[in-house]
């Protein structure tokens, strides 16, 4: 017998499940979870950004047109789209099931029986009537109907069929969930594609600056101010920047060519946001209260008709233990010649009601049974896994977006420190009062300190796009 137990687990509904038969594991105990942020797990504001449409979301055009031709053009989704109908084909089979079964039959066929038997004897010594004999060969016309019907006193063949509609409904929120990562994943790559943009930008401001600089030691040499040192050192900054640039031009193509392939199309460029990607500034997100995400989160909805389906295939599992009704009827007529096929003599029906249950060797069902209560205990934990995994995306991206601001104001300060820098040594080197040395460690500093702030802007507006997608955003149409 299947006992139910509800608990409350920070905030969000849990359920947990034991058994009084058929000998399966019960469910460990699970102790409350108090280690989640209190900005979150204490909330009270209900406005959730995961409530708005991903159209209003992203305002991005070229953003939007992507993510709109991915809705329509990606694979992976439209293979979920047929799963869907394959679903609801399942619904309508058990759906069938459970209704009676009607059809028609028609037959013709011929019969000679032997005569030294005792259906050939009964037969040549019968007539058909005073002075008609049987004919020989017998022919034998039929037309009629049949009607078959389970009758479903266990509820065997409804639970049946209510379980196809929960899993129909899970298909449609795997659907969801599947567009939600999606779309986040178009997000992702297309910032991402904005920050490789930013960063060959800036390295083509860096081999212009050290080409100047390389310029400038040549012309030092050549007034034997320098050693030909510092001439090499320059000249092989310029190389390695250079070596950069195409590296990062790779990448481009790369992250392009993952985005065509979400968007559903070949290789081709990517249209984009040509402004300054330093520029943007992520949305502001607001989270909601953590009981929302059971609402929000398609993966939570999914597993939770999931777990539903699988308490009725219990029921369905143990209906098969007792007896099963079945009630069979026919009407029609039946005669050896079509002239006589349609006499009211020619007419036949049956009705018949028969009941059927297991005696011996019931260990299939109880197999049956057993892997039954199994997958429901899967589902269970599966249910569990689902809202926590949740709850942790959702309480590390909230914290992401929080640590990732005090972060960039701070690389900003470096840069501006560095870029500055970059003059002073310059000017110094110049006027002999500082090392090639101290100029090339510099700049380079101050390249990494600028692409350290470019990842960082990407690492922002992806935890933009990650607390969107973690709160469930972007299936509601």
């Amino acid at each position: 017998m299947l006992t139910k137990r509800i608990r409350n687990w920070f905030g969000i509904t849990l359920v947990a499940l034991t058994y009084t038969a058929c000998s399966v594991p019960t469910l460990v105990q699970k102790s409350e979870n108090r280690t989640v942020p209190a900005s979150f797990n204490n909330s009270q504001d209900t406005t959730n950004t995961a409530q708005a449409r991903w159209k209003d979301f992203f305002t991005d055009p070229y953003l939007m047109a992507l993510i709109d031709t991915a809705l329509h053009n990606n694979q992976e989704l439209n293979i979920t789209l047929q799963e869907i109908e394959i679903t609801r084909n399942e619904v309508r089979a058990r759906k069938g099931e459970y209704l009676p079964s009607v059809g028609l039959r028609a037959g013709a066929g011929v019969d000679k029986v032997a005569r030294f038997t005792n259906i050939g004897a009964l037969e040549a010594t019968t007539n058909i009537e005073p002075g008609r004999e049987m004919p020989e060969p017998l022919q034998d016309y039929l037309v009629g109907a049949f009607a078959t019907w389970e009758v479903d006193v266990w509820h065997k063949l409804r639970n049946a069929k209510k379980a196809a509609v929960n899993r129909y409904l899970s298909s449609v929120e795997g659907r969801n969930f599947m567009q939600t990562n999606l779309i986040s994943e178009i997000a992702n790559s297309y910032y991402e594609l904005l920050a490789l943009d930013n960063q060959l930008a800036i390295v083509k401001q860096n081999i212009e600056i050290q080409s100047n600089a390389l310029r400038i030691v040549k012309l030092q040499k050549e007034a034997a101010r320098v050693t030909e040192l510092p001439v090499r050192r320059f000249q092989a900054q310029v190389l390695n920047t250079q070596s950069l640039q195409y590296e990062i031009q790779q990448r481009i193509t790369e992250t392009e060519n993952r985005i065509n392939f979400l968007v559903g199309r070949f290789p081709q460029p990517v249209q984009r946001n040509t402004q300054d990607f330093a520029s943007l500034t992520p949305k502001v997100v607001n989270a909601g209260v953590p009981a929302q995400l059971l609402a929000n989160r398609p993966d939570i909805r999914q597993a939770e008709l999931d777990l539903a389906a699988a308490k009725l295939d219990v029921q369905v599992a143990r209906a098969r233990f007792y007896p099963s009704v079945g009630i069979s009827a026919g009407v029609g007529f039946q005669a050896f010649n079509p002239t006589f096929l349609l006499k009211p003599e020619s007419m036949l029906m049956s009705l018949a009601g028969d009941v059927a249950a297991p005696l011996v060797n019931r260990n299939g069902i109880k197999a049956v049974y057993a892997s039954a209560n199994t997958r429901q205990i899967q589902a269970v934990y599966n249910y569990e896994r689902t809202i926590l995994n949740a709850y942790v995306e959702v309480a590390n991206q909230l914290a992401k977006i929080s640590n990732l601001e005090k972060s960039y104001d701070l690389k900003s300060r470096e840069v501006e420190a560095l870029t500055q820098s970059i003059d002073i040594s310059n000017t110094l080197f110049n006027s002999a009062r500082a090392d090639y040395m101290e100029v090339l460690l510099t700049q380079r500093d101050a390249l990494e300190s600028r692409f350290d702030l470019v990842e960082t802007k990407m690492q922002q507006m992806n935890a933009m796009v990650n607390v969107y997608r973690a709160l469930g955003g972007g299936w509601a149409q």
